[in-house]
C-alpha cells in the first residue's frame, strides 16, 4: 500500500512538473485566405478551370451515350463481328474519359497542381503571418478555427490580429 501512494506520488509530481502553463490562440485560417485578394483570384481561376474540364468531360460521356443508343437501336441489324467491334469501342471510349478524370481531378491531377501553383504559396505567406505572430506574443499552440475547434472563447481569437498582420 505504501508502494502504491509513493508511485501515485511520484507520478502526480511528475504530471505537475511537466505539464506548464501554455499559450493558446484560435485563428480562422478560411476568413483570413478569403480575405486575401490573390487566393479570391487563385480559387475563381480554379473554377473556371474546374468548370471547363468537367463540360470537356461530361461532352465525352454525351458523345459514349449516343454511340451506346446508336448500337442498341442497330444491335440486331450487325453481325457478331460488328457487335464486339461496337463493344470495344464504348469500353475503350469509356476508358478514355475514366483516365481523363483521374488525370484533371484525381489525387495527383492537373487541378491539384494548379492548385499548389496558385494556392500554396498564398497559405504559405498565411502561415507565415501566424508564426511570426504567434512568436512575437509568446503562444505556445495555434488552433485552425475552421478545423474543428468545438469551443474557443473569443478572447483567444487572433483572427483579426492576423488579417492586420497581411495587410501591412
Amino acid at each position: 500500500m505504501i508502494r502504491r501512494l509513493l508511485f501515485a506520488a511520484a507520478f502526480l509530481s511528475a504530471i505537475t512538473f511537466s505539464v506548464q502553463a501554455q499559450r493558446v490562440c484560435v485563428v480562422d485560417i478560411t476568413q483570413v485566405l478569403q480575405s486575401v485578394p490573390d487566393y479570391k483570384r487563385a480559387q475563381d481561376e480554379l473554377d473556371k478551370i474546374a468548370t471547363q474540364w468537367r463540360q470537356e468531360i461530361a461532352q465525352q460521356q454525351d458523345g459514349i451515350k449516343g454511340l451506346y443508343n446508336k448500337y442498341q437501336a442497330e444491335q440486331v441489324l450487325l453481325s457478331d463481328e460488328q457487335k464486339k467491334q461496337r463493344e470495344a469501342e464504348i469500353v475503350n471510349r469509356e476508358k478514355i474519359v475514366r483516365d481523363m478524370q483521374r488525370d484533371k481531378f484525381g489525387p495527383e491531377g492537373a487541378l491539384f497542381k494548379k492548385r499548389q501553383e496558385l494556392v500554396k504559396p498564398l497559405q504559405d505567406k498565411v502561415y507565415a503571418v501566424i508564426e511570426r505572430y504567434a512568436t512575437d506574443k509568446g503562444y505556445d499552440v495555434v488552433l485552425d478555427k475552421a478545423q474543428g475547434v468545438l469551443f474557443a472563447n473569443a478572447a483567444v481569437d487572433r483572427t483579426n490580429a492576423i488579417l492586420e498582420m497581411l495587410r501591412r
